[in-house]
C-alpha cells in the first residue's frame, strides 16, 4: 500500500486519538481493563497502547536495551511483563509513566515498537490482499492495534471477497467495519462494547467517501485530527 506522508500521518494520528484521547499520543498512558486472557486485569500502555498479556513486554525490553533514563529499574521487571500480574504494582506503573512522559528515548523506541509490532504486519496483509486505498489502511491498522489483526469471526459474518479474490475493496471494508461495529456493540465485555466508538468513527469517513482521507479534519474520539505539520 502506497501511502503519501499526510496520509500515514492521519492514520498514525487516528489511532493514537483512539487509544489515549490525543492525536500526537500519550506515550505514558496507562489504563487498566478487565480484557486480558479469561477477563483477568491487566496494563495498557503507551501511545497507541499496547497489552501487559500482549506485547509491553517486547516493548519494555526494548527499552531496556536502548539505555534509557529508566531502563534499569524497568529492567528489575522486564521477564514478569505477561508472567506475574503487574496491575496494582505502583512502582512499575509510575515508572512507564515517567518513562513514556519524560524519556525522549522511551518515545523513540515507542514509534519504532508500533511500526515493527503493529503497523507493517498491517500494511503486509493489506498488500498480501491487494488493499490500495488509504481509507482502508486505517481501517487495517485500527483492526492491528485494537484487535491483533482481521479478525476471522467478524471476517465470516459477511460475503464479500477481498480484491486479491476479485472483490471490491470499498465493499469489503465497508462490511467489515459494519460487521466489526456489530461485534463490539454486542459484546460481554463492557470495556469492549464502550470502545465501539472507533468504528462509529470509521463508519462515518466511508459514508462521506474519505477513501484517500483528504477530508480533514478527522473526527476521532472526539478529536479533530490533521497530519502532523
Amino acid at each position: 500500500m502506497e501511502l503519501t506522508k499526510d496520509q500515514r500521518s492521519i492514520i498514525e494520528r487516528v489511532i493514537n486519538a483512539f487509544e489515549t484521547g490525543t492525536a500526537d499520543g500519550d506515550y505514558g498512558c496507562i489504563s487498566i481493563y478487565s480484557d486480558g486472557p479469561h477477563n483477568i486485569r491487566q496494563i495498557t500502555y503507551g501511545r497507541s497502547q499496547t497489552t501487559e498479556y500482549g506485547n509491553l513486554r517486547k516493548l519494555v525490553e526494548m527499552y531496556v536495551q536502548a539505555n534509557g533514563i529508566y531502563s534499569s529499574q524497568l529492567g528489575v521487571y522486564a521477564d514478569m511483563v505477561g508472567s506475574i500480574p503487574l496491575t496494582d504494582n505502583k512502582e512499575f506503573k509510575n515508572l512507564l509513566r515517567n518513562a513514556g512522559r519524560k524519556d525522549p528515548i522511551m518515545q523513540k523506541i515507542q514509534d519504532e515498537f508500533f511500526e515493527k509490532i503493529y503497523f507493517v504486519p498491517a500494511m503486509k496483509w493489506a498488500d498480501d490482499n491487494e488493499f490500495t486505498l488509504a481509507l482502508s489502511g486505517l481501517v487495517i491498522y485500527d483492526s492491528f492495534i485494537h484487535s491483533g489483526g482481521i479478525l476471522w469471526l467478524i471476517r465470516q459474518r459477511f460475503s464479500e471477497s477481498p480484491p486479491v479474490l476479485g472483490g471490491d475493496e470499498k465493499a469489503w471494508i465497508t462490511a467489515y467495519v459494519r460487521e466489526r461495529h456489530a461485534w463490539l456493540k454486542s459484546h460481554p465485555r463492557s470495556a469492549v462494547r464502550a470502545s465501539s466508538y472507533r468504528t462509529a468513527d470509521l463508519k462515518r469517513e466511508i459514508a462521506k467517501g474519505n477513501w484517500d482521507l483528504s477530508q480533514i479534519p478527522i473526527k476521532a474520539n472526539g478529536v479533530n485530527v490533521y497530519p502532523k505539520s
